[in-house]
C-alpha cells in the first residue's frame, strides 16, 4: 500500500504537526508513504501524471523527529511515483495552492482516494462558506468585498467587529476593530482585502472570546477531542502562533451538538478531517485545507490518535 502526501514545502515539517503523526503511523501500518512538495509534479511524455518524491518505507524511520530530519536536509531517497498508482493522496498544503489541488483532481480522475477531496477543501476552506450555514450557530458575519456593506454592518455590534480576509490562515489579515472606530475599520479592510481573494470577512466580535477558543477536531463524522487556545497577553488572537497556549479541554455535550449540526455539512462535501474552532458556543471558522490539533489532543489523551 502506498500513501502519497501533498505538502507546501518538506523543510518546514515538524515532528508536532499532524502530517508527521499521519505519517508514521501510516509507515507502523506498512504503507510506503511518499511526501510530494509542489515542484514536484510533472506529465512525462507517455502522458502520466508523476511526482519525484521524499521516499519512506516501512521500518526505516523509529521515530517522527527521525523523519522530519530526513525531509528537513533532504536526506530521504528520492523516487518518482506515478500518482495514479497511489492507493491514497493526502493533502496537506497551505497556503492554497491551485496547482496542487489541480494536480489532485488528476488522481481522483484515475480513481484515487484523495483527503480532503480537493473541490473540498477550495469551498470549505473559503471562510464563506461557513457564513452560508444558516443552521450552524455561529456570529453574525457579513463576506463581501463592499467596504459601505461593512461599514454600515459594523455599525450594529457595540463590541466591535473581526475584520478578516476571506481566504488565510494563521491569524494573518485580522483585526479587532471597536465601535465607532471609522478609521481603525478602514485600515482593517485594506489590510484583509490584500490577503487571499480579495474578499473581507466582518464578524460579531464575541466577547466569549476572552475565555479562550476552542479546537475541535473533527474526523471522518467522529469527535477525536480538542483543546482550548487561550490568547497570549495583549494579543486578541487565539492562534497558537501568536503565542496562544493550548489547555486540556473535557468532553462537553454542547460541542457534541455544535459538531452533530455541522457533520452532514462536511460529510455532504466529502471532508474527512476537519478542525473546528468554537468560540462560546458558536462556530467561528472551519479548517479542511490543512487541519491541524492532532498531536495535542493526542497529548492531552495521552493515546495517538494518528493510528
Amino acid at each position: 500500500m502506498r500513501l502519497g502526501i501533498a505538502i507546501t514545502r518538506a523543510s518546514n515539517v515538524d515532528a508536532s504537526w499532524s502530517t508527521a503523526h499521519i505519517a508514521l503511523a501510516a509507515l507502523e501500518a506498512g504503507f510506503q508513504v511518499r511526501f510530494i512538495e509542489p515542484w514536484d509534479y510533472e506529465v512525462d511524455r507517455a502522458g502520466r501524471l508523476v511526482a519525484r518524491a521524499h521516499a519512506f518505507d516501512p521500518g526505516e524511520v523509529d521515530t517522527r523527529e527521525e523523519l522530519c530530519q530526513r525531509l528537513q536536509r533532504r536526506s530521504a531517497r528520492r523516487r518518482f511515483v506515478e500518482l495514479a498508482r497511489l492507493d491514497t493522496l493526502l493533502v496537506r498544503i497551505n497556503p492554497l495552492d491551485t496547482a496542487v489541488l489541480t494536480w489532485a483532481m488528476h488522481a481522483e480522475l484515475h480513481g484515487v482516494p484523495v483527503l480532503n477531496p480537493p473541490l473540498a477543501a477550495l469551498l470549505t476552506s473559503h471562510k464563506g462558506w461557513l457564513a452560508s450555514l444558516k443552521d450552524v450557530p455561529r456570529p453574525a458575519t457579513l463576506v463581501t468585498r463592499s467596504r459601505a456593506a461593512m461599514q454600515v454592518f459594523a455599525m450594529d455590534y457595540p463590541e466591535g467587529v473581526i475584520v478578516k480576509p476571506a481566504r488565510s490562515s494563521g491569524g494573518k489579515g485580522i483585526a479587532w476593530v471597536r465601535h465607532g472606530r471609522e478609521h481603525e475599520l478602514d485600515v482593517a479592510i485594506d489590510q484583509a482585502r490584500a490577503i487571499g481573494d480579495g474578499y473581507v470577512v466582518v464578524q460579531q466580535y464575541l466577547p466569549e472570546a476572552e475565555e479562550g477558543e476552542k479546537r475541535l477536531v473533527w474526523l471522518d463524522g467522529h469527535f477525536l477531542g480538542g483543546y482550548v487556545r487561550q490568547r497570549a497577553p495583549g494579543e486578541f488572537r487565539h492562534n497558537l502562533k501568536r503565542g496562544g497556549l493550548p489547555e486540556n479541554l473535557p468532553h462537553d455535550e454542547e460541542d457534541q451538538r455544535l459538531l452533530d449540526k455541522l457533520t452532514p455539512h462536511l460529510r455532504q462535501q466529502g471532508i474527512w478531517f476537519a478542525g473546528i474552532d468554537v468560540i462560546g458556543r458558536r462556530v467561528v471558522e472551519i479548517n479542511t485545507l490543512n487541519p491541524g490539533g492532532l498531536h495535542l489532543v493526542s497529548e492531552f489523551s495521552k493515546q495517538d490518535l494518528a493510528k
